[in-house]
């Protein structure tokens, strides 16, 4: 039976209720359960789960929405005594924070008056809002946020890059300014790298390994990963470019990103021809095989950092960095086991995997596959399971296990499966220890496939550093002592898990050639705002998740928090109204 509580006025950020109610899901007699604030988007949510009641449509966008699926009328009690636990212990932990909090755009500015980045993770129909009014502040924004509409991000892109401005985003996932990580990134050393990406969990991938070759980087910065669309134009990435041209700290510049709009890539690469500085670029999905001019072309992230470091120390740069390190498992498989499984929680890893598996089985480029997968063909399958297929109503992967361990458990119920391959990324905004978490799933697998005469192997890469909160000697470990062969990088975890199943990916030593035509003389300079930007520590107005607060302080930012509401109450038409006015 449903039964339904309304808290109003009770307003906590979205990743607070994901995770709550994934806590209240794990207590005895619960059937279901989910905890979201009542917009009319949740409301849909309730509706597809099967938790749809009467009593949520009198519900308003501040109110807090129970809805609790059990066949007892006693365990509701429970489940409230939990959620105000839950909620109290929040409040004590808010209680002790080491930063100001305020609930409006005037006070933000008046306790941090100099603040140069709004970062804003609240939903995503109100983010397009609250960029444009940092815009108006003249502040760089940060878009956490996703479900932007493309139309609002050409037009906010366009009034920041007519104030000199950069909006980072929408759907960007990670970013560095000067040694200061923002959102869901890695703690790395700083040196003379500069990295402009349009991928988040790429950009992780190339500033850790560049940390663990000993390099280390000056900026990270995070477009969104719709910057090189033919509807947006690479606003953002061609003003980052310009701004790490001109940074005297900057002396080789990375570029990133998911494949781009033809006409895009070719305006991206005619501007970095033109730059001074030398340049290693990696467009996810080409296989190049020459580096042209003054830019050193990467076909895997492992190879982006690897070229990025030789240029960095000004040692010569190899012709081929994709070899296999370290030996390859042997394996004891069944005749039918013959296929790999690869499910991630970083959207560009798996995009990495998709590619190379696809080369090693000899598939030509596809971008048709079934939604919320990037490869899925012959048994073969990579899925991303931050798509927002998957993350509606619920947590990332970086942060709950619990997508990941049900597609572990539907993959080993495959018998054609020999190899799970999967990642795990740590840094601010990732699960404390999320090699723990996933570890009951993999070994009740291991142990049901050995009942069965069966062995599932698992092939992971931790991606994070040292220096990251969460301890990564004591994951890779925990990884380890289950069973789990843990590789260097994405690019090696792949290469190994085909290697394993006679599979290999051979590559090409590349040579330097010409540039296909002489560059066009460019534009480079850069507007003073983005050249402050870079040249000083963030002073950071946080809109939305407080979670990403702590990355900063304990890294030499500043943050004011704002504890962000929906306008009117959520009232769409009311915050029209109100926005037209202001």
């Amino acid at each position: 039976m449903l039964y339904t509580i309304i808290k109003e006025n009770s307003y906590q950020d979205s990743v607070n209720l994901m995770l709550l109610t994934n806590k209240i899901s794990t207590m005895d007699g619960i059937n279901k359960v989910q905890i979201m604030m009542g917009t009319p988007a949740n409301k849909d949510i309730f509706k597809t789960s099967g938790l749809s009641t009467e009593e949520l449509g009198k519900a308003a966008a501040n109110d807090m929405c129970i809805v609790v699926d059990t066949d007892s009328e006693e365990k509701i009690q429970e489940v409230l005594d939990e959620v105000d636990q839950y909620l109290n212990n929040q409040s004590i932990s808010n209680s002790k924070q080491e930063f100001e909090s305020v609930r409006t755009w005037d006070k933000a500015l008046k306790a941090l008056p100099n603040a140069n980045i709004a970062l804003i993770s609240t939903p995503g129909q109100y983010a397009a809002e609250e960029a444009e009014k940092a815009l108006d502040n003249d502040m760089h924004v940060l878009i956490f946020s996703d479900n932007v509409t493309i139309e609002d991000e050409r037009r906010i892109k366009e009034k920041a890059h007519e104030k000199g401005l950069l909006v980072m985003g929408p759907d960007c996932g990670t970013e560095i300014v000067s040694g200061v990580p923002l959102a869901f990134a890695n703690v790395v050393k700083q040196g003379n790298i500069g990295l402009v990406g349009a991928s988040g969990t790429g950009i992780q991938e190339v500033t850790v390994q560049i940390d663990r070759l000993g390099g280390g980087v000056t900026h990270a910065i995070g477009t969104g990963g719709r910057d090189l669309s033919d509807k947006i134009g690479a606003i953002t990435m061609i003003d980052a470019i310009k701004g790490l041209a001109a940074h005297k700290q900057t002396e080789v510049i990375g570029i990133i990103s998911k494949p781009p709009a033809k006409e895009v890539r070719d305006q991206v690469v005619e501007l970095l021809q033109s730059l001074s500085k030398p340049v290693v670029a990696i467009f996810l999905g080409e296989d190049p095989h020459n580096h042209e001019g003054n830019i050193y072309y990467a076909n895997t992230l492992e190879e982006t950092a690897a070229i990025a470091l030789d240029l960095a120390k000004g040692n010569p740069v190899k012709p081929n960095y994709n070899k296999i390190t370290g030996e390859v498992s042997a394996v004891n498989l069944k005749p039918e086991q013959k296929t790999i499984k690869g499910l991630y929680s970083g959207g560009t890893l798996g995009y990495e995997a998709a590619t190379l598996i696809s080369r090693g089985l000899g598939l030509g480029k596809s971008n048709s596959h079934e939604e919320g997968y990037l490869l899925k063909t012959n048994g073969f399958e990579v899925a991303d399971l931050g798509d927002d297929i998957y993350t509606q109503g619920k947590p990332h992967p970086m942060i709950d296990p619990d997508t990941r361990i049900k597609f572990f458990q539907k993959a080993a119920e495959d018998e054609s499966t020999a190899i799970i391959l999967f990642d795990v990324v740590l840094g601010y905004g990732s699960h404390e220890d999320m090699a723990g978490a996933l570890l009951p799933g993999i070994q009740k697998i291991q142990n049901d496939a050995k009942a069965k005469g069966r062995t599932i192997y698992f092939v992971a890469t931790v991606c994070g550093t040292e220096q990251d909160p969460q301890n990564i000697a004591e994951q890779k470990s925990k990884l380890e002592n289950a069973g789990v062969i843990i590789k260097d990088s994405n690019n090696q975890a792949i290469r190994t898990a085909l290697a394993m199943i006679d599979i290999h990916v051979e590559e090409m030593d590349k040579e330097m050639v010409p540039a296909a035509k002489k560059a066009a003389d460019q534009d480079i300079t850069t507007s003073s705002a983005i050249e402050k930007l870079l040249n000083e520590k963030p002073s950071v107005i946080n809109v939305g998740l407080k979670k990403f607060t702590s990355a900063i302080t304990e890294n030499g930012g500043k943050v004011v928090q704002f504890d962000w509401r929906p306008v009117a109450g959520g009232n769409e038409r009311m915050r029209k109204v109100l926005s037209v006015l202001r």
